[in-house]
């Protein structure tokens, strides 16, 4: 596997998640090296977390307190620009309006990629399943083609909103059963593990992230064909345009 030829040409990236901590957990390494290479990153998560075990947090302060965390473990990779969707956490369907709103942030920020969830159920490890991950990797993929690159489509957002139709070039997808791409990220796995650390409400009872992130990220590395001491982020990439 090999992605290092799929980004020459990106300069903009929307990472689409269904959970606050999604994307720090499967692509956090990734994430950050884009930002420092230069690339604008925004992230849009669809749902709040609102669903989360956080102990003896009042369940209506639960929403409020992963958004914050979220936007503090964006900064950690370097990213400011920062949308809640704000649907129930695990209750996410492949709707037109959730299709709708993804396309809006499609037509916003304008992505060469977008970053997302596989939308297939994989046998490895039931909590990749969940059912908000594959509902939203399937309407992200939706949004991307046909959605927001037909104005027809959605025509609010054209005619009401003034978001112009967009195709992005390139589909990432975290999670896939077979991934075609890794990203080495053994010199931002510690911005990975601080931005896993904001998390604290999911994180702050596990003494050893740093080494289960590490553990899993040379696993595949392993599995791509790095050497050893190396670690990695894999990913199913998919032409769009």
């Amino acid at each position: 596997m090999d992605n290092r030829t799929h980004v020459r040409e990106v300069s903009r990236v929307l990472a689409v998640a269904a959970h606050p901590d999604d994307l720090d957990f499967l692509a956090g390494g990734t994430i950050a090296g884009w930002t420092r290479a230069g690339l604008d990153v925004a992230i849009c998560i669809v749902t709040n977390g609102d669903a989360g075990q956080l102990g003896q947090t009042p369940r209506n302060q639960v929403a409020a307190l992963r958004q914050a965390e979220a936007r503090a473990a964006a900064r950690e990779l370097g990213v400011g620009d920062v949308t809640f969707l704000g649907y129930s956490d695990s209750r996410v369907e492949v709707t037109l309006a959730l299709r709708r709103d993804i396309a809006r942030q499609i037509r916003r920020v304008r992505p060469d990629l977008v970053l997302t969830w596989a939308p297939e159920r994989t046998r490895d490890f039931i909590r990749s399943n969940h059912p908000d991950h594959r509902a939203v990797g399937e309407a992200t993929l939706c949004a991307i083609y046909p959605d927001a690159a037909n104005r027809y489509i959605h025509p609010e957002l054209h005619d009401d909103e003034g978001w112009h139709a967009w195709r992005a070039s390139q589909a990432w997808l975290m999670g896939a059963a077979e991934p075609t791409a890794y990203v080495d990220i053994t010199d931002t796995v510690d911005v990975k593990v601080a931005a896993l650390r904001a998390h604290r409400s999911q994180t702050g009872h596990l003494d050893d992230l740093a080494e289960r992130i590490r553990e899993t990220a040379a696993k595949a590395a392993l599995g791509a064909g790095l050497p050893a001491g190396r670690l990695a982020e894999v990913f199913q990439i998919t032409p769009t345009a």
